[in-house]
């Protein structure tokens, strides 16, 4: 695309959320100091429909490389090695496509910190995507708030949320909104490209290992993959 003399901003619109830079700040600032655990959960209400999920390239590739990109986006790290397992006991549709509606990933970074990926397509709670950032001073999480269908079995716990985010749209439409304003002012030469087709390849990359590791059966280096 550069050698062409064209522009491509890809669309990984949680760098725009504005709890996910928060945690990007206080992870670069070393306010939480030496990161050691990272948990992300990325969780649909119900499955999108048949003809897409035919063409969608599968669990890791289509829903899970959301929360690749942030692994790497907000430690600054890159994953060295992989271990991906999945369960396709959900509909019936996941075991025909050869996918799964469930996965679990444990990638782990180039500094020793280990963080793990959970993705499934049916969560009747309510759409669900949050991270989670632990370090030996803080702890610290994005995407929790009043509508987070999550509820708490403690006695003092908080309340069930009374409106849970229902999708994508909806939970982030502030993100895409801020991505596209930041599409104009690239193309207008006014900033900087916040997300570019290397950025991509990298979470891409990290998809690719896991669908090799869920076959496979094993841990699985990133070194083992060609380049892209």
């Amino acid at each position: 695309m550069a050698a062409a003399g064209g522009v491509l901003q890809l669309g990984f619109m949680r760098r725009f959320d504005a709890g996910c830079r928060t945690a990007r700040e206080l992870v670069r600032s070393g306010a939480l100091g030496r990161l050691h655990t990272v948990r992300t959960m990325t969780a649909d209400p119900a499955p999108p429909p048949a003809a897409y999920l035919a063409t969608s390239g599968g669990l890791y590739r289509d829903c899970l490389v959301h929360d690749f990109d942030m692994v790497r986006w907000v430690t600054g790290h890159e994953v060295t090695e992989v271990y991906a397992t999945g369960s396709d006991a959900g509909p019936a549709v996941f075991r025909e496509l050869g996918d799964v509606d469930t996965a679990v990933a444990l990638l782990t970074l180039d500094d020793g910190t280990l963080a793990t990926c959970t993705g499934t397509r049916c969560n009747g709670a309510g759409y669900d995507v949050r991270m989670e950032l632990a370090g030996d001073l803080d702890q610290v999480s994005s995407g929790l708030d009043d509508r987070t269908p999550i509820a708490s079995t403690e006695p003092h716990g908080p309340p069930p949320a009374s409106k849970p985010w229902t999708g994508f749209l909806e939970r982030f439409g502030p993100a895409y909104e801020a991505e596209l304003a930041a599409f104009v002012k690239l193309v207008r030469g006014e900033g900087p490209n916040p997300c570019d087709g290397r950025e991509a390849l990298a979470a891409l990359r990290i998809a690719e290992a896991c669908e090799v590791s869920r076959r496979e059966r094993r841990p699985v280096r990133m070194t083992e993959l060609p380049d892209l």
